[in-house]
């Protein structure tokens, strides 16, 4: 096992690392910036190491300065949370150069799967189902058009590189198709660098599913799945689960697993997928690191996906096999995210005042606190909320409570967006699809 790993990131992700590396008994360090240096992620590490940049950013992006700080404290691995350069196939190579481990996919896991179109091939071969598309990247308007027609509209033209929804545009017909063709392809080269899209079949009044799986190289297990339906510009705000049968859990688990031994893939991955109206899974992506929403899976299952990820990475065989992955009650994640709950615009700032809620069932996982000066150059996100109960009729009103027990004096948030939702009958009646904000508009107004 490692004895000393530094971790790459901050905020809430950076103090749910440092738990799992205390609870295995590995030293902690942490790098920060300037707006970071009395976060509690620095102030409860057993070291943090300071990378001053002008830019806010730059502290966690910079790849030679965090490999630098890695040797200087003598870490044995860099876990790099996500987001920053948790999946940047160049930090992970130059780290396994100066004998450092990165806990994480290989770097070679990370060049298949950063690319969707490399990705779609190799879990297509894998057999996991993909949408019709044009399976390699378009530029020529004509020939896009050709491939567009092919398809048939709505189709949606998506950035080979990145995530996040940039990139990413629906078409809903051929009028439409070459302005915004030329949009995503912009988008993605300022972005990414990297300008190339392709097209695919566009799944309408789907449901966004995923599914938690974890390999050591040799082989993998699938921990079920989550639905994560609820989302403003393409990101999360609302996930839950279990949400399918058995049977569709063991059909399309086999899939993912068979997806993740194909590429010798070790470490923490989520597959996601659209399911049609009509049932039919479509692969979307693979998301090769922890996600935000695994809190929901470590509730359901008992389960440390955090510790099984830094176990496997050390070079240990999977502890578990899929027999032991057992699934128990139901939770959700409320996203508190500090926006304004109308506009979804940021709303960073200092919290004068911070309770967190508690109880049976409820779990918490934030770096913010009284006092805490939120900066507006990172992420939104200042905490999961997260409500377990046996059925989800049970956990959907104790959520609401933890919600109502919530005070967060000096910010906006999501939370009176969340608690309308929560009382809003299509998601009570499970009627939940991607586009799901867009035809509930009135759930922002009532966010007021």
């Amino acid at each position: 096992m490692f004895r000393r790993v530094l971790v790459a990131n901050r905020g809430e992700v950076a103090l749910r690392i440092i738990r799992s590396l205390r609870e295995l008994g590995i030293e902690s360090v942490v790098i920060h910036g300037k707006e970071d240096r009395l976060s509690l992620p620095v102030r409860l590490a057993d070291e943090a190491f300071f990378i001053p940049r002008e830019d806010p950013l730059a502290s966690y992006l910079d790849i030679e300065a965090i490999v630098s700080a890695a040797r200087e404290v003598g870490a044995d691995a860099v876990h790099p949370g996500y987001g920053f350069l948790s999946e940047n196939a160049s930090f992970a190579q130059r780290l396994s150069d100066e004998g450092i481990t990165f806990i994480g996919p290989s770097s070679e896991s990370l060049q298949i799967l950063g690319d969707k179109i490399s990705a779609r091939e190799a879990m297509s071969s894998a057999g996991i189902p993909v949408a019709k598309g044009s399976g390699k990247p378009v530029q020529d308007l004509e020939m896009a058009l050709e491939m567009a027609s092919e398809i048939g509209f709505p189709l949606i033209i998506k950035a080979a590189s990145g995530g996040g929804g940039i990139g990413m545009q629906v078409v809903n017909n051929e009028a439409e198709f070459e302005s915004a063709l030329r949009l995503c392809q912009g988008r993605a080269e300022s972005a990414f660098g990297d300008g190339r899209v392709f097209i695919e079949e566009y799944v309408e009044s789907a449901e966004h599913i995923e599914f938690q799986v974890i390999g050591d190289g040799k082989n993998a297990i699938h921990i079920g799945e989550r639905f994560c339906s609820i989302q403003r510009r393409h990101q999360k705000i609302l996930e839950e689960g279990p949400w399918i049968s058995e049977e569709e859990r063991e059909r399309i688990g086999s899939k993912v697993v068979a997806g993740a031994k194909a590429i010798g893939y070790s470490g923490l991955a989520t597959f996601e997928f659209l399911r049609s109206p009509e049932g039919e899974f479509y692969f979307m992506e693979v998301n090769p690191r922890v996600q935000v929403e695994h809190t929901v899976t470590e509730m359901i299952t008992g389960l440390d996906l955090v510790s099984l990820g830094i176990i496997v990475a050390s070079g240990k065989e999977l502890p578990i096999n899929q027999d032991q992955v057992v699934f128990n009650g139901h939770a959700i994640q409320a996203r508190i995210n500090a926006e304004n709950p109308v506009t979804l615009e940021p709303s960073p700032g200092k919290l004068w005042e911070c309770h967190w809620p508690s109880g049976p069932g409820i779990r918490v996982d934030t770096h913010g606190f009284s006092g805490y000066d939120m900066p507006g150059s990172f992420d939104s996100l200042l905490a999961k909320i997260i409500a377990w109960a046996p059925t989800r009729e049970m956990a959907i009103p104790r959520l609401e409570a933890a919600l109502d027990e919530t005070i967060l004096l000096g910010l906006d948030t999501l939370i009176p967006l969340h608690r309308a939702i929560l009382q809003e009958p299509d998601f009570l009646e499970r009627q939940i699809t991607i586009d799901y904000l867009e035809r509930h508009p009135d759930l922002l107004s009532r966010g007021r």
